[in-house]
């Protein structure tokens, strides 16, 4: 799935989950972790390629050669997109705050959304990585069908948020 609807699924269910529990989730940073896996994965990359470019030591790249780091990437994308990964470090910083840290969930969120939304052809998550390479061949988040239907999802998830949110609590 593409980082900007990683997002807002993280904070339209972050905000959800805040009106259930006690103690609320502070949704920007339950979004970060919503976008951290590729922000993680293709943030460097994409720095390394704007600075080589803006320096004048990286001219036109090739036809078919997109990403001049993409090998990168792809060794921290295995990291990013595990839940092996996710689990370890998830338990290592609660074993550091002394509790769950919650608002990280929304970085099992994304691999467990990009699952289904990766084919082999392109970044498929490696969700059990290091302990496996297995990764499902999904439906590629950029068909534009996919798109339609994911973003039409996300509008009727907002407005439901939002009519809930305007209802007076019952007594």
């Amino acid at each position: 799935m593409d980082i900007f609807a990683h997002g807002l699924w993280t904070a339209a269910i972050a905000t959800g989950v805040n009106r259930k529990i006690a103690r609320p989730l502070r949704v920007g940073w339950a979004v970060f972790f919503g976008v951290f896996p590729d922000l993680f994965a293709f943030g460097p990359p994409i720095a390394m390629t704007l600075w080589l470019r803006l320096t004048g030591q990286l001219g036109p790249l090739p036809p078919g050669r997109h990403m001049p780091f993409r090998e990168l990437a792809w060794q921290l994308y295995h990291f990013s997109h595990s839940l092996v990964v996710f689990a370890a470090v998830f338990g290592f910083v609660w074993i550091l705050a002394r509790r769950p840290v919650l608002e990280m969930l929304g970085w099992a969120l994304h691999i467990l959304i990009d699952i289904p939304s990766h084919s082999l052809r392109f970044f498929a998550t490696p969700f059990l990585w290091p302990l496996s390479n297995y990764s499902v061949d999904g439906i590629p988040w950029s068909n534009r069908w996919y798109m339609l239907i994911n973003y039409s999802a996300l509008v009727i998830v907002y407005l439901l948020l939002w009519r809930t949110s305007r209802r007076p609590a019952s007594q």
